[in-house]
Formats: structure tokens, C-alpha cells, sequence
């Protein structure tokens, strides 16, 4: 039986991106809880902490002040305003990350995937995750209970501009079971790992199979 071989490997950089309630997020944990080698890159925000949310594991929380500071020395990979509050990606970890053969999973809307598409177009696999109809949305948004009801309103009116740019993404999922939707993804990621400019370890791997002719 022939053992398993490591060819060499950049890591990619995952985005998914969809109206708020459409269940990019959901998604997303799960994928990272079956993916050992996908990690979660942990956004920078101004907004307040949830109930539950865990400051370094959902959120990087700071001050208005302090997220400018960081912007302005050109420590975030991308950054945007959305619903009053600011939304950044640290650039360290996740170049660290990408130089390690680790996957980045971005859970961001897509004024931050159009940035990193500037940055880091040839790292970047882009999915947008549709709801499967209008009153779905809106009813995953009110069994959510997070926000007021002036939030969900404000959500919901965002939500078809939002839409509007699915034409953007490598990827569209219709996401009407949580299960499909999970799988599909998990086969882009499987698909785009396998891409040959993503695997440099092959021009070697190939030099010695050559040299055993």
C-alpha cells in the first residue's frame, strides 16, 4: 500500500459572503469544525459584543480610534463600514497563515472581498450564499432574537442591494438546506486545494519521478 503524499502547498483564502441571516455564518462554523486545516480569520470590529460572542474566537473588538490607527498603518487587509460599525481583516495571522499551507475562511460582505480581490486575487476563491426566498430571510433573521426589530428592518432593506453583487463571486449557493450547502462547499475548497498554481511542490515532486525513468 502506497502512503500518502504531501506535495507542498500555499494556502487559499476562502470568502463567504451573503445578506445578513442568509447563513454564510452557520456555514461557516461548521466548516471549521470538520476542516483541520481551514482556520477562521477573526475580524477586527467598533460594534458592541453580542451575548455569547467570545472576544478572539468571533470578534476582535476595539475602539473607533484604535481600528483607524490600524487602517492607517496599513494593518488591515481590508476594511468597510457596515450598519454603523466598522469591519476589518488583520493582515499578519492571515498572510502567516497562507505561507504555512493553512486556509483562511472569510466570513465578510462584499465591499471587504472586492479589497482583498485588489490585494490577493490569485489566493482568493469567492462564494456568495443566496437565501431561497425573500420571506425565508427575513424569517431566519427573527428566530435569530440578536437585534431589535428596527435592526431586522434596517437588515432586510440592505439585503437586496446586497444581492445585487452575487454576480462577483467564483461561486452562488442557494442555501435551502444547510447540509447541501455545506457539501458544496466543502467541494469548491477540495476543487480549488487541487489547482495546480496553488501546489509548488509539484515541480519537485514531478523532478523525481523524472530521475526514477
Amino acid at each position: 500500500m502506497i502512503n500518502p503524499i504531501h506535495i507542498k502547498r500555499r494556502g487559499l483564502m476562502l470568502v463567504l459572503s451573503s445578506p445578513s441571516g442568509a447563513g454564510k455564518t452557520t456555514i461557516s462554523r461548521q466548516l471549521l469544525k470538520s476542516d483541520k486545516n481551514l482556520m477562521l480569520s477573526v475580524s477586527l470590529t467598533t460594534r458592541k459584543r453580542r451575548p455569547g460572542e467570545v472576544t478572539g474566537r468571533d470578534y476582535k473588538f476595539c475602539s473607533v480610534e484604535e481600528f483607524n490607527k490600524q487602517a492607517e498603518d496599513k494593518k488591515l487587509l481590508e476594511y468597510a463600514k457596515v450598519f454603523d460599525n466598522y469591519y476589518g481583516t488583520p493582515r499578519e495571522p492571515v498572510e502567516k497563515a497562507l505561507e504555512e499551507g493553512k486556509d483562511v475562511l472569510f466570513d465578510i460582505d462584499w465591499q471587504g472581498t472586492q479589497q482583498l480581490g485588489q490585494v490577493a486575487r490569485g489566493d482568493l476563491v469567492t462564494v456568495f450564499i443566496l437565501p431561497p426566498t425573500w420571506d425565508e430571510l427575513k424569517r431566519r433573521l427573527m428566530l435569530r432574537a440578536q437585534d431589535s426589530q428596527q435592526v431586522v428592518e434596517k437588515r432586510m432593506s440592505k439585503a437586496a442591494d446586497e444581492m445585487s453583487h452575487w454576480a462577483e463571486y467564483d461561486y452562488v449557493i442557494i442555501n435551502y438546506n444547510f447540509d447541501h450547502s455545506v457539501k458544496q462547499v466543502e467541494a469548491i475548497l477540495e476543487s480549488e486545494r487541487l489547482k495546480r498554481q496553488r501546489q509548488f511542490g509539484l515541480a519537485e515532486f514531478v523532478k523525481g519521478l523524472r530521475q526514477k525513468i
